[in-house]
C-alpha cells in the first residue's frame, strides 16, 4: 500500500492558488485512479481521502484538510493507522517556489525549504526521511511570499503548470509501481535536471 499526500489549504476560496499545486496533483490521481475513478472523497484522517489502485498497487490518496502548517497531523494519522513506513510507502507532493512553474523535483529526504506543511511532517514523524515531489510555482519577485503562494496562478504561468501537473502525476504513479529510484531517474531529467542520485 503506498500513500500520497497532496498538500494544500482547504475552501473555495484557495483554489486554484499557487500553494495547492499538491491538491491538484491530487485531483488528477483520483480522476485516474480512484476506485471508482472520480468518485467521491471520504472524509477521514483530518482529511479528503480516495482510495485507488495504479497498477497492482493500493494506493491512498489524501489531501489533509487541516491547513498547510498542520498537515503532519494528517499524514501521522494516516501512517500509523495502516502502518506504513514513511520512508518507502509515503511521498508527499507541493508546490515550490524556488522551481519554474510547472518543473519538478522528486527527492527521497531533504529540509522544508520554508515551507511550511512540509516543515509540519518532518517535526510530526520526527524525520525528514521520507520522499517528497515538489511542482514549481515559479519565484515570488517583488511581493510578499504569503501574498503570492495563497494568490491564483497567472494565465501564462497555467499554461505551464497544467502540463507539469499532468506530468507530475505520471511521476506519482511511476513511483508507486516502478519505486522511487525509477521515478527520479525518468521525471528529474525531464523536469531541471536534478541529479537521480540527489537526496
Amino acid at each position: 500500500m503506498r500513500l500520497v499526500v497532496g498538500l494544500g489549504n482547504p475552501g473555495i476560496e484557495h483554489q486554484g492558488t499557487r500553494h495547492n499545486a499538491g491538491f491538484e496533483v491530487l485531483d488528477r490521481l483520483a480522476r485516474r485512479y480512484g476506485d471508482p475513478p472520480g468518485g467521491a472523497a471520504k472524509s477521514r484522517f483530518a482529511g479528503l481521502l480516495v482510495e485507488g489502485r495504479i497498477g497492482d498497487e493500493r494506493v491512498l490518496l489524501l489531501k489533509p484538510t487541516t491547513f498547510m502548517n498542520l498537515s503532519g497531523s494528517s499524514v501521522l494519522e494516516a501512517l500509523r493507522f495502516h502502518k506504513l513506513d514513511a520512508s518507502k510507502d509515503l511521498l508527499v507532493v507541493t508546490d515550490d517556489f524556488a522551481l519554474p512553474c510547472g518543473a519538478m523535483r522528486l527527492r527521497a529526504q531533504g529540509g522544508d525549504g520554508g515551507h511550511n506543511g512540509l516543515a509540519d511532517i518532518t517535526r510530526r514523524l520526527g524525520s525528514d526521511r521520507w520522499p517528497r515531489l515538489r511542482v514549481g510555482i515559479d519565484a515570488p519577485g517583488r511581493i510578499s511570499t504569503e501574498s503570492y503562494v495563497l494568490g491564483v496562478f497567472t494565465p501564462e504561468q497555467r499554461k505551464q503548470l497544467d502540463p507539469g501537473l499532468d506530468e507530475a502525476a505520471e511521476a506519482v504513479a511511476c513511483w508507486a509501481t516502478e519505486g522511487l529510484e525509477a521515478a527520479m531517474n525518468r521525471f528529474n531529467r525531464r523536469g531541471v535536471g536534478a541529479s537521480a542520485k540527489e537526496a
